[in-house]
């Protein structure tokens, strides 16, 4: 099948296309280095984690290169109210964000450029448009003259005549057009400045993006990310630059993933429901936060709950539970000669895994439904599993080892089921531990009582046994092989 995105420009969905055959060249904005990471970053970073990963998967080479914003009003602010010189605020919060990156288990981009590293390929840019007459200077500013390019708001799908009707006066004068954007600001006492042939100063935050994209990816590439909030001004900005100074097409495929909100409400400091990657990863493992990422297809909104993410930890629970049933079998425990005893629709549920994970995928990234796939596949699995005999066919057991191998091969594209299963469980199982008062020595010796008693015919205790464990949000799972216990989750 062929992958078809969503792509922003066309407002619909298309087959992927690539200048290259089997060639991806991808740029996505990275952060703005001056706080540590929310779960809006976090949201960010996986989901082109996943569609590379996935890309990768469907045997596209694909060049990844996502920046990072080391100088803006933002950073210069911070510094300021840290005492701390922009360059150094700026290192600390990219040392802090591949922090929370290794935590949540991303990889890293094939390219990773700072805006200050490339100042030179931005005053490059920002002559050539001069020089077109589609940028003037004013003072020390450089300024982008929004007028001369035909197509702006094509990405956006806004209209210049209603933006300029509805555009405040510029504070600056010199500005000959309220929707002119900057492209280099001249330097202001105290603030970090770089040499131009405009004058000292430092760029705007739109042309860092066309500079070092067209750097490391060419003047027309494949695929362009980042969040909604970038559609406008950044990506339509950055279009303007690009394709009037180059002549030529910007992006093929514009990539953007929905907000995420807090019931509700669009997450922001000001209505203090800000998450940071920290503030959850202390509460959550991080394959939890990606479960529940990936349970929402990319370009609809997140919306963040503790319930949400107790919904997340019990369905990867599930997925770390029937990986570990499987592994627990032994080939060598079967017969080769028995009859098997998998039932035809189980084997084709799991069978077809792999191919109606790709359906679901090659659907604008769907990973909403390829969990939905998951499930279905693990329930067939489990079933199965519930149903071999004491001396189950060796195919039976090796049909049901490879269903497991290709879910752990197909969760791996959203990061899920890295972990050994029994490790995973047994950690899970421990932290719940520690938020009751109930401990493990006194569990297991409860449970070892009540197989006494049921060994006894002694039904009347057994039940209070049970009644007990549970008040303590322990509960019991008889089954062939013996009695499980888990945590209730509050």
């Amino acid at each position: 099948m062929t992958i078809r995105i969503y792509n922003t420009l066309s407002g619909k969905r298309e087959p992927l296309k690539t200048l290259e055959p089997g060639h991806i060249k991808l740029y996505v904005c990275g952060i703005t280095s001056y706080d540590y990471c929310h779960i809006g970053h976090a949201r960010s970073a996986l989901a082109f984690d996943m569609i590379v990963r996935y890309l990768r998967y469907r045997d596209y080479k694909v060049t990844y290169v996502r920046n990072f914003t080391d100088i803006d009003d933002k950073i210069i602010a911070r510094a300021k109210e840290q005492n701390c010189s922009s360059d150094e605020l700026a290192k600390r919060f990219i040392d802090e964000f591949y922090i929370d990156m290794d935590k949540l288990g991303i990889d890293r981009p094939d390219i990773e450029p700072k805006a200050t590293d490339h100042i030179a390929e931005m005053t490059e840019i920002i002559g050539e448009l001069i020089d077109k007459g589609i940028a003037y200077q004013a003072g020390n500013d450089v300024y982008y003259v929004v007028d001369r390019f035909p197509e702006y708001g094509k990405l956006s799908g806004r209209n210049l005549e209603e933006m300029k009707a509805g555009a405040r006066i510029a504070v600056n004068e010199q500005k000959h057009n309220p929707m002119d954007f900057v492209l280099w600001k001249g330097s202001k006492p105290g603030e970090p400045t770089w040499d131009s042939p405009w004058g000292p100063g430092r760029p705007g935050w739109h042309i860092e993006c066309s500079a070092m994209s067209r750097k490391y990816l060419g003047t027309t590439f494949d695929m362009h990310g980042g969040g909604k909030d970038l559609i406008f001004p950044h990506h339509e900005n950055e279009i303007a630059q690009s394709e009037a100074a180059n002549g030529k097409p910007f992006v093929t495929t514009w990539v953007h993933h929905g907000f995420v909100t807090i019931r509700d409400e669009k997450m922001s400091k000001s209505l203090g429901n800000f998450l940071t990657i920290r503030d959850i990863l202390f509460h959550y493992h991080p394959e939890i936060l990606r479960f529940f990422v990936f349970s929402t297809q990319y370009r609809n909104p997140l919306d963040f709950s503790e319930s949400a993410m107790q919904d997340a930890a019990s369905g990867l629970e599930r997925l770390y539970k029937c990986v570990a049933g499987v592994e627990d079998l032994d080939p060598d425990s079967g017969v080769e000669e028995a009859q098997t005893v998998l039932i035809d629709g189980d084997k084709i549920k799991i069978g077809s895994m792999e191919e109606r994970f790709q359906n679901a995928m090659d659907n604008d990234f769907n990973t909403a439904q390829a969990q939905g796939i998951f499930f279905d596949s693990v329930k067939a699995i489990n079933r199965s599993v519930k149903n071999l005999p004491t001396t189950p066919a060796r195919t039976d057991i090796v049909f049901l080892k490879s269903g497991v191998t290709t879910l752990k091969k197909l969760a791996d594209i959203m990061g899920l089921l890295r972990e050994d299963a029994r490790d995973f469980l047994t950690a899970i199982k421990q932290q719940l531990l520690s938020e009751i008062t109930i401990d493990e020595t006194v569990i297991n010796t409860m449970i070892a009582e009540r197989n006494q008693c049921r060994i006894d015919k002694n039904w009347v205790r057994s039940d209070e046994i049970r009644d007990e464990l549970l008040a303590n949000n322990i509960e019991l799972k008889d089954g062939p092989t013996g009695t499980e216990w888990t945590v209730k989750k509050s």
